[in-house]
């Protein structure tokens, strides 16, 4: 479980080294500033966590089907649609507990995640269709929907050379983690994670998953 991720890591840190070697560039340069951009300070590790956060969810999108022994690469179409219908949703809300707007988001950007991601399962399921590809086209499907819309009936008239939503306001953003500059999005991910990893891996329907993904045929 340790070993073949670290293995895979540092053969994709050596061939990336001679592709900077055939450019002229410095490999321990390069990786020494990519150690201080992300962990050198407490700043950027903070940045770091920050980043981490819709990539800890996104990432379910990956690992919940990989169990089931489908590769889905298209999870960047549903953060795109989860995103997109969470902004939708909050605007007509602003005025409400801030409580109210988080859960009216939080289901909005599920279900926006959930669309995207289960049509490729459809798809798969009825039609036969290779969810790798599926996954793709429909991301780019998503991301064309978000641009349509963001920049035609969700558009806030004062965005001129940046088409963006109407703002919702700080008071209506997540609270950061006291005594840090993280917002407590990095502790929903994290649950989120051990509770996939409670699902696959200590209940009858994760085993059920496991074999089934181990012999998709069978």
């Amino acid at each position: 479980a340790v070993a073949i991720p670290l293995l895979a890591l540092v053969l994709a840190a050596v061939i990336f080294s001679l592709f900077l070697l055939v450019q002229g560039y410095s490999p321990i340069q390069f990786f020494t500033l990519m150690y201080t951009g992300g962990f050198g300070s407490s700043f950027s590790l903070q940045n770091s966590l920050q980043r981490a956060t819709p990539l800890l969810l996104t990432a379910l999108c990956v690992a919940i089907p990989a169990r089931l022994g489908l590769v889905v690469i298209g999870g960047e179409g549903a953060l795109v649609l989860g995103g997109l219908l969470a902004a939708a949703v909050a605007v007509p809300l602003l005025g409400l507990p801030p409580i109210v707007v988080w859960i009216a988001m939080g289901l909005a950007g599920a279900i926006g995640g959930a669309l995207c991601i289960g049509l490729v399962g459809a798809l798969r399921h009825y039609r036969g269709v290779n969810e790798t590809i599926s996954s793709l086209l429909v991301a780019y499907i998503a991301i064309a929907i978000m641009n349509q819309l963001v920049e035609g009936p969700l558009r806030d008239p004062a965005s001129l050379n940046k088409p963006s939503t109407l703002p919702i306001g700080d008071a209506y953003m997540l609270p950061n983690i006291p005594g840090l500059d993280i917002h407590w999005g990095l502790a929903v991910g994290v649950v989120a994670c051990i509770g996939a990893w409670l699902l696959m891996g200590r209940t009858t329907y994760g085993f059920a998953a496991r074999i089934t993904g181990g012999n998709a045929r069978a």
